[in-house]
């Protein structure tokens, strides 16, 4: 990928890199899992977002690397390191926003903290949305335009049209 960045970088393209979990497919990986828990792995983030710096990217983001790691690398490079799931010590933070406010229920990554719980409340309104869009009462005169003029008596099919 340092080719790619680097010939994308050159043609004037800011790059935000990714170390880790997104070097692979997630098949490959087993799905989302700690990256970087043991030496060898550790080592080779590490040298991806040194790789990644040099190629010109503007940052990297870390995402689901142990803390101390992250740590490491935000310490070790001077491009700003972005975390998911990657602990407190990265220049930035991301969260899904989806996850973040409880968009939908099932899987929660371990990192994630929830500040709210609107899939219920999105779920509970469009079921009652469809629920009146099936028995006719939405849209209501409240929800409809009406017409100006000689139009808001006569029924519209009567009205004189002239084609261009």
């Amino acid at each position: 990928m340092v080719t790619v960045v680097e010939t994308l970088v050159s043609a004037g393209v800011p790059v935000l890199g990714m170390s880790a979990l997104r070097r692979r497919p997630l098949p490959a990986l087993g799905g989302y899992r700690l990256q970087g828990k043991d030496e060898a792995q550790a080592r080779k983030i590490l040298e991806d977002a040194a790789a990644l710096e040099a190629a010109g990217c503007w940052g990297v983001v870390l995402e689901l690397v142990p803390a101390p790691l992250a740590k490491l690398i935000t310490e070790r490079i001077a491009i700003p390191t972005i975390g998911i799931g990657a602990g407190p010590d990265c220049d930035g933070q991301v969260l899904v926003f989806h996850d973040m406010v409880g968009l939908f229920s099932g899987f929660t990554p371990t990192f994630v903290k929830r500040y709210a719980e609107v899939g219920d409340t999105i779920r509970d309104a469009v079921g009652r949305y469809a629920a009146e869009v099936r028995s006719g009462a939405f849209p209501a005169g409240g929800q409809s335009f009406g017409m100006k003029g000689r139009c808001r008596q006569a029924p519209v099919r009567e009205l004189a049209v002239r084609k261009r």
